[in-house]
């Protein structure tokens, strides 16, 4: 019979061990998950379409051929099908378990205690958390009122040993076009990497630069315009000397068979995604237009999400009073800088359920 251990005498609460900057800080808190059907979930940026057929039979293959054993450390499949489509080397490919891991391996690589992480203000708050890890320092770069980035906004960017930029940025949905890019990657005394989650809802891209501009990075999702969100796959493309150094810093085993194996057949279907790219383009574009025609403020998007606010209500009302009817969005609130709500282009038809919501709470004094 084993006895209750106590946290007298000798033993040392285990509390106590953990390392002073993992005890103060903040975790990243993801967007809610409800694991209901009874709620229109618009909060999380995924895609309301399912993902190409082709991903399913893949799936299904690779179960019948066994899961057993480990998988291909390299995602290798993946490599060739993605070089392919992108036009770029297979050995210029890092495959990670969602973006987010191939960011905590770019992190990781180069960003050591008291070294400096640089980020535009307002973006994706992973970025602190990560730096945040590794006992690094975060140097905020505000945006422009043109949603530029202008590194005399610093005192001294040569401290800079990484730059993280999303384009599209989230939470705004804002794009950098291509010569604010290079302009940017030729300021910076430090890698730039590009952060391209939803650069599949824009004509912007940096995947070609990486050649010319070795310095630059992309990271790549197929968690929004692939709709596979549920399985975590995210890809990086830079310089093949830079990925041979990256790959020591992954974990061993870093995407499993199934991911590898559905992330290789959607990104194949080039027919399927444009077509659901295409829905939700044109659902953008339509929801905008009524969110303005209700009274909203709406930051024009090149995501998959629009980010608004209204001058007559509170944004964390409005969330409030829609989760009530289910339907969740993203209210977010930035110091210095505002707060809103940040809402993912779902389908037509839950759209519309928010705005049946909306156009009530409007009226409303």
């Amino acid at each position: 019979m084993h006895r209750k251990a106590s946290m007298t005498g000798s033993m040392k609460n285990p509390l106590d061990s953990l390392l002073p900057h993992i005890r103060e800080m903040e975790g990243y808190v993801p967007g809610e998950q409800l694991n209901t059907r009874k709620y229109i979930k618009l909060n999380t940026n995924e895609n309301p379409y399912p993902p190409s057929p082709d991903v399913l039979v893949a799936i299904q293959k690779q179960l019948q051929r066994g899961i057993e054993q480990y998988p291909d450390p390299l995602a290798t499949s993946f490599r060739l099908m993605a070089a392919s489509q992108l036009g770029v080397r297979p050995e210029s490919i890092l495959c990670g378990n969602g973006s987010d891991d191939i960011l905590t391996i770019v992190t990781r690589a180069f960003l050591g205690t008291s070294e400096s992480l640089g980020i535009p203000y307002p973006s994706y708050t992973l970025y602190e958390t990560l730096a945040t890890l590794e006992q690094a320092n975060i140097v905020f770069v505000p945006f422009t009122n043109e949603w530029t980035v202008d590194l005399r906004k610093i005192n001294d960017s040569k401290r800079l040993k990484l730059f993280y930029l999303p384009n599209p940025n989230s939470p705004t949905g804002t794009v950098l076009r291509k010569e604010e890019l290079i302009d940017l990657a030729e300021r910076l005394p430090c890698p730039l990497l590009v952060d391209e989650a939803y650069a599949d809802f824009t004509s912007e891209s940096a995947i070609d630069l990486i050649e010319a501009y070795p310095n630059i990075m992309v990271s790549r999702t197929l968690s929004k315009s692939y709709s596979l969100a549920g399985l975590r796959f995210g890809y990086l493309v830079a310089t093949p000397p830079l990925i041979e150094q990256l790959l020591k810093v992954k974990d061993s085993y870093n995407c499993n068979a199934l991911s590898i194996a559905a992330a290789t057949a959607a990104i194949a279907d080039q027919k399927w995604f444009a077509q659901n790219r295409q829905k939700i383009l044109t659902q953008r574009e339509k929801f905008s237009d009524e969110l303005s025609q209700l009274g909203f403020e709406v930051l024009p998007s090149s995501a998959n999400f629009v980010w608004c606010s209204h001058p007559a209500h509170e944004s964390q009302t409005l969330y409030k009073r829609l989760r009530e009817n289910h339907i969740l969005v993203r209210y977010m609130r930035y110091p210095h800088w505002g707060e809103g709500l940040r809402i993912t282009i779902g389908t037509e038809e839950q759209l519309e359920a928010l705005l049946v919501i909306l156009r009530r709470l409007c009226r409303q004094k």
